[in-house]
Order: C-alpha cells, then structure tokens, then sequence
C-alpha cells in the first residue's frame, strides 16, 4: 500500500486529516503511534476545526520536521531547507487542489457558530467531503518528495 492508502484509510477509520497523514509516516521515523495522535489531533479540520490551512498539509509539515528538522537552535541551514520544502509541498498542493486553505477545499463560506464541535462520521459526511482523497494526495505526493531526496 502507498502512504496515501494508508492515509486515506486512518481518515476512514476516524483519525482526523492531519493524524491520517501523519499517522502513515511515523514508523518511518520512530515516532510512537500515541504520540503521532496526540501531536496531530489540534490541526484536524484546518486547525482546531476553524476551517485555517488543511490538516492534511500540517501533517505533511510535520513529517517533513522529522525527515528533515534537528534540535540545534542555531542551525539556519536546517531551518532554511526545512522552509523551502514545507513552500515547495504546500505549492504543490496548491496548483493541484486549488488552495491549502480547508474551508476554500471544502467550499465553505465561513464557520458556523459550534465549529469546535466534530461532525458525526456518516455515509452521507463522506460523500460531500474531499478529505479522504485529499489525506491520499498529500501522503502521495510527500512520500514522492521524500524518496526524491532520500529521506525515506
């Protein structure tokens, strides 16, 4: 399976986009299960369900902090081609999707008054959503970049 079906399928089993991407890479990187979720679960519906940049492309962000982050503070170098990878992914996702934005991704127009309160998994949520299919292309296209530069 690729990164983006096993993305796809934690959507699908209830982890939210940002998990379900993160969640496909952390093995890769020796990061635990639980930790994945617990980091990943703030950035699911845009962030906080306020509808602001996809989880989807947070998840991605933050795999590419584990491929390619370190702990030195004073390391602009890493900092430097942590940043351009991050624009280079985010752009990507843009010119094929049409926005990094949820609420743009899902044509909503703003929040409703309880956008803190999660939607109830449904046959019908799935099939007015893009989220799965967009869990799959950003697993996709990071697990592409990551073997282009060898970080996996």
């Amino acid at each position: 399976m690729s990164k983006g079906d096993i993305a796809k399928q934690n959507f699908m089993n209830g982890y939210n986009c940002s998990q379900a991407v993160l969640l496909a890479f952390c093995e890769d990187f020796g990061l635990e299960k639980e930790t994945a979720l617990k980091i990943s679960e703030p950035f699911g519906g845009g962030m906080g369900r306020m509808r602001e940049v996809c989880g989807t492309v947070t998840g991605m962000f933050m795999v590419i902090g584990l491929a390619m982050g370190n702990d030195n503070s004073k390391d602009n170098t890493t900092k430097k081609n942590v940043y351009k990878s991050v624009q280079e992914l985010a752009a990507k996702f843009k010119e094929d999707n049409g926005s990094i934005i949820c609420r743009e991704l899902l044509g909503f127009q703003k929040n409703n008054k309880e956008s803190y309160v999660p939607s109830e998994r449904t046959n019908e949520y799935y099939k007015k959503r893009p989220c799965p299919e967009l869990c799959k292309y950003a697993a996709d296209i990071l697990e592409e970049y990551l073997k282009k530069e060898n970080l996996i």
